[in-house]
């Protein structure tokens, strides 16, 4: 490692590893990347690393400024590493519908947290909206730079690499990728990397089924953190996807649950959901193919919730 290596080298580079035992006989391979290695335990360390050092490299962001976002928690926590690393101030605009880890994470790495209250921690487009335009008013103060992640282009290039790394561990075996959908960065930047290689990668996106909007169904809510934010997210670009898997709130805690027991995968509530969406796709391919999915961050930051408490 080089001696001027800094906790920001660290991000990426993350490990595949087969899933063995919650794949039916006859379906395809199904490979997962371990987000969760990253230094802050999630795959946003990519996008927030990728944000700031655009803003930085153009001047928006300048020394001694201060970062604004709405976050479910997971892209804060990695803005707050990346802010602490770099010497910025962050205002995250927050919600009690997100787990408290995900507070005191954010709070330790030095972010001041404003809340938006929920109905009753529901995630919905009401809620998501209001934490939205939160933001973009604390941003308005001097020295202040909006990262504003779902209109934010910058973040989609933090995925190449992930791209790039999955095309090199699997030898360039892959014959489809599947991804929860939040702000589109991870699955349109790995799609891109992917099909600069092959083009017949099939590409799944994973939503709420209580939220299907990109399905083209009503706005609902739901309890699968950091992904269906109740409306199309800005980024959104049908051309680069092939599919769209809907998956209950059930059905991922449930997948959750058994990736911790027969897996020893800890991970959060929407790498469950990309697991039974593979799973879909996996029986659909068939022996020889592979599929490649996400485990998108760790299961400790759900500690409070309901989700291991069964």
């Amino acid at each position: 490692m080089s001696k001027s290596a800094t906790v920001l080298d660290a991000i990426g580079n993350t490990p595949i590893v087969e899933l063995r035992k919650v794949v039916p006989r006859g379906s395809a391979k199904v490979l997962a990347k371990l987000e969760f290695a990253n230094p802050t335990g999630s795959m946003k360390d990519r996008v927030a690393k990728a944000m700031v050092e655009a803003a930085e490299a153009d001047r928006r962001l300048k020394s001694g400024g201060t970062v604004v976002e709405y976050t479910a928690g997971t892209t804060g926590i990695s803005l707050a590493l990346v802010c602490a690393a770099k010497g910025y101030n962050l205002k995250i605009i927050f919600s009690d519908a997100f787990s408290d880890e995900k507070r005191f994470t954010m709070q330790a790495f030095g972010a001041q947290i404003t809340d938006v209250k929920s109905d009753n921690k529901k995630i919905t487009e009401k809620l998501i909206k209001e934490m939205v335009e939160t933001a973009r008013q604390v941003s308005q103060q001097p020295g202040h730079w909006y990262c504003d992640q779902l209109s934010n282009h910058d973040g989609t290039a933090g995925y190449h690499p992930l791209g790039e790394e999955i095309w090199e561990q699997t030898g360039g075996k892959v014959d489809a990728f599947v991804q929860a959908v939040s702000t589109c960065h991870s699955i349109h930047g790995t799609t891109e990397a992917l099909w600069k290689h092959n083009q017949g990668v099939h590409i799944v996106a994973v939503e709420p089924a209580e939220s299907a909007v990109l399905s083209g169904h009503p706005t609902g809510s739901h309890k699968i953190e950091g992904i269906g934010i109740g409306y199309i997210p800005p980024l959104w670009n049908p051309k680069l996807v092939n599919e769209i898997i809907t998956v209950t709130t059930e059905e991922a805690k449930a997948m959750t649950r058994r990736l911790a027991r027969e897996e020893a995968l800890f991970v959060g509530t929407s790498s469950g959901a990309n697991v039974v969406a593979s799973l879909k796709v996996a029986e659909r391919l068939g022996p020889g193919a592979t599929v490649v999915t996400i485990m998108v961050d760790s299961g400790l930051r759900y500690l409070s919730t309901d989700l291991f408490r069964n």
